[in-house]
């Protein structure tokens, strides 16, 4: 993958297509992503030529979320966390409709980025995963906004804290996924449906976007900086250390909720290379 671009943009009849492109990491996302995530939406946003987005990923798989592969970085959590926010917030706030199409896996951060979009298309073989609790973490890129919304506080409860892995089919009875289609199909599908979007008028299509997105809560920035605070509080346990420590050692992992230095692994353990949804 070497000079390749983390981020595909493509432009046909007003759609704009974003592919994260890390495909030999299931399009988990790194700080060069998070940053080049961050232009293009902003770019999307103010193009009046762009009627529509769709976000997808490429290879295999949608996103498997943010890329701990290097595990507690010495930077801050809540300068990385501002980054996170910043991106949902772009995407939460495009004035144009946005359709995440989604196949493979839509882990972590990865699936609450599907969630932030207006749309979500997926195949059947697509798995979704809460990832966050199995590696000592908190919810992050809106997750702890959007989820009690679509689905209610105890299923939202369910998949956060025993952060399972549900399939296209279930996630489409919880109102997570809005259409499921076959993976020959799912292309034609949403050429039609952004065709159908962009035929739209697009100051309606955005003020009626816009006022869904206020009158449900006005809330985001403050569920935001939540998170980014909790995250920060994780990062300063000897959890985190100890949940890549346990992948590589193929064992259970033993959380004491122990406050710790951040940036430092606990004693005798090394972080792995690992994606949320390893």
């Amino acid at each position: 993958m070497t000079g390749q671009p983390v981020l595909l943009t493509s432009d046909t009849d007003g759609v704009r297509t974003l592919t994260l492109n890390r495909p030999h990491r299931k399009n988990a996302i790194d700080a060069e992503l998070w940053d080049t995530l961050k232009t293009a939406l902003s770019a999307a946003g103010s193009d009046r030529t762009v009627r529509a987005l769709v976000l997808t990923g490429a290879g295999n798989a949608f996103c498997s979320g943010a890329d701990i592969r290097n595990g507690v970085s010495s930077e801050h959590p809540l300068y990385r966390m501002r980054t996170l926010s910043e991106v949902t917030l772009l995407l939460h706030e495009l004035p144009i409709p946005t359709i995440a199409k989604v196949s493979g896996v839509a882990v972590g951060a990865g699936w609450s980025l599907a969630l932030g979009c207006d749309f979500v298309v997926a195949t059947p073989d697509t798995t979704f995963s809460q990832i966050f609790a199995r590696r000592a973490l908190s919810l992050d890129c809106g997750g702890s906004w959007l989820l009690p919304k679509l689905v209610g506080l105890q299923q939202a409860k369910r998949l956060v804290l025993l952060a399972e892995t549900i399939g296209a089919a279930e996630a489409h009875s919880l109102k997570l996924v809005t259409w499921v289609v076959d993976a020959d199909k799912i292309d034609v599908f949403i050429d039609d449906l952004a065709a159908r979007l962009v035929a739209g008028a697009p100051v309606a299509l955005a003020q009626n976007k816009a006022l869904l997105n206020e009158n449900a809560d006005r809330t985001l920035r403050e569920a935001l900086a939540g998170e980014a605070r909790a995250q920060a509080m994780n990062f300063a346990t000897a959890d985190v250390p100890e949940a890549y420590a346990a992948f590589t050692e193929k064992r259970p992992p033993h959380y004491t909720g122990r406050w710790a230095v951040p940036g430092t692994a606990a004693p005798g353990t090394t972080a792995p290379t690992v994606t949320e949804d390893s």
